[in-house]
């Protein structure tokens, strides 16, 4: 509201910059001159206030497994406070197949399976690294001195992590690039665990670009059930792990000039996932922070790839034409329109 009414108040400068304007005869009058000058001077500063500012860090955040129908009857004050601060859609789509790896692909390259080619679901050395670019090379491709950074839990995701992109990955504690040691290659961790390595990390280098990945929803849907007590048990515990996350920012006094997005990769029935329908498919979308129009419902179909678009976007980093994924703008207050990268 206070930016609507800031670009209410510049409408209202024009207009009197226009009613004092002198005939022709008295153009150079001087006084005429410093006033105009000085209303022109006064336009220009509140339009450039009512635009919200960008925001100098972002943090992506997924719960592996989240499915909305169950996060409405669990125990997560934190995510629950932030989707009612911020802006939210229970209803987004994850991509097809529904599951981690293809999914988390999307969310960090901005394109479907059929552009990005991650069709499996294991960590396989041989494949390498994705081949299209992740937000991280992006960002890095504008300014090299980007800092980045992804927190995870599944050995699976060092698959998006290409040469050069990342200050730090770390799954329980920092890995090293390079070939995986046959001791890593079954290696996992919790969602505390993962928040508390990224809390410190928040706190000592606060990065421009942050993805943490929550897996503990995920591991007791396939052990229990989808909606079972033992994974809406894991989805309080990973609430709680958000909250130190939440916390953090605040410490390291950038809260607010942070946007968190928050979302999943996939829902799930009975014991598992990987079908076209809205049990498995359906995700949350949050976004909370600088900029966000608060207790907002998105209207649009909000897709797992727009997530990517988004955070470069807010970073103010050019988003590729191949792009399948777009800025969920219809979240944020005004904000400048997103660059356009050509095709490749």
């Amino acid at each position: 509201a206070g930016r609507n009414q800031r670009i209410q108040f510049a409408r209202c400068l024009l207009s009197v910059a226009f009613l004092l304007s002198p005939p022709s005869t008295d153009l150079f009058n001087l006084s005429y001159m410093r006033t105009f000058a000085s209303i022109v001077l006064s336009l220009t500063v509140v339009i450039h206030a009512a635009a919200a500012p960008q925001p100098e860090h972002v943090i992506i955040i997924s719960i592996d497994g989240a499915k909305p129908t169950v996060i409405a009857e669990s125990e997560m004050p934190t995510l629950k406070r932030l989707a009612v601060e911020g802006s939210v859609t229970w209803e987004a789509s994850t991509i097809f197949p529904p599951k981690t790896l293809p999914s988390h692909t999307s969310m960090l390259t901005g394109v479907g399976p059929d552009k990005h080619q991650i069709l499996w679901n294991d960590y396989l050395a041989i494949r390498g690294p994705v081949k299209v670019p992740t937000v991280f090379t992006l960002a890095r491709a504008q300014d090299p001195a980007t800092s980045t950074a992804m927190f995870v839990g599944k050995i699976k995701f060092r698959h998006l992590w290409v040469k050069d992109s990342l200050d730090e990955f770390n799954l329980g504690g920092s890995m090293k690039p390079g070939p995986v040691p046959p001791e890593e290659l079954k290696a996992a961790s919790t969602s505390q665990i993962i928040a508390g390595q990224a809390a410190a990390y928040i706190l000592e280098h606060k990065p421009k670009l942050c993805f943490i990945h929550f897996p503990d929803p995920d591991k007791a849907g396939h052990a229990s059930g989808w909606g079972s007590p033992e994974q809406k048990e894991a989805l309080k515990v990973t609430d709680q792990a958000l909250s130190q996350i939440t916390k953090a920012l605040k410490q390291a006094g950038i809260a607010e000039k942070t946007v968190i997005l928050i979302s999943a990769d996939h829902g799930g029935h009975e014991k598992g996932h990987g079908e076209n329908i809205p049990d498995d498919m359906n995700i949350p979308w949050v976004a909370w922070g600088a900029g966000v129009k608060k207790g907002h419902a998105i209207q649009r179909l909000v897709t797992t790839y727009d997530t990517a678009a988004t955070a470069l976007w807010l970073l103010g980093v050019p988003i590729p034409e191949s792009f399948d994924g777009k800025p969920v703008k219809e979240a944020f207050e005004a904000m400048p329109e997103p660059a356009v990268t050509p095709k490749s």
